[in-house]
């Protein structure tokens, strides 16, 4: 048992590593023109699903179980939480009864791309806008 959770361990270091340098070697400049769509796909697709559904070719390797995007409004009483999502996104929140926080935190990567720029911190408010717009448009009714 010790065994595959060190595996597992090891497996989400990896990806997080991964995670980590495809965004650091991605310049803000160059996700400027990226729509919502374009953002969740490149950065959130793998562990949430291509569809948000929470089954991610990654979340099975994940301690924690993955959540179905799709139901953030239903979770929420009918209302999309945006300041909340934002919050998880940029790492403000860190939600503790998932233990370490497992996910990728955005809004430091997408700062840091821009850290040579004033506008940095603007820029990744701006992308993680749109990836709000996007969770917003893809709510199960």
């Amino acid at each position: 048992m010790k065994a595959r959770m060190a595996g597992i361990q090891g497996s989400i270091a990896a990806v997080t590593a991964l995670a980590m340098l495809l965004i650091t070697s991605c310049p803000a400049e160059e996700l400027s023109g990226y729509s919502g769509a374009q953002l969740y796909q490149r950065f959130c697709a793998s562990c949430h699903g291509t569809r948000g559904f929470g089954d991610g070719p990654v979340a099975s390797s994940l301690k924690s179980m993955v959540p179905d995007l799709t139901q953030i409004t239903k979770r929420h009483g009918g209302t999309f939480p945006a300041d909340q999502v934002r919050r998880i996104i940029d790492g403000r929140a860190v939600q503790p009864p998932h233990g370490t926080r497992e996910m990728p935190v955005w809004g430091y990567e997408f700062r840091s791309a821009g850290a040579s720029d004033e506008s940095g911190p603007r820029s990744a408010d701006e992308l993680i806008g749109r990836l709000l717009d996007y969770l917003r448009s893809i709510q199960s009714q």
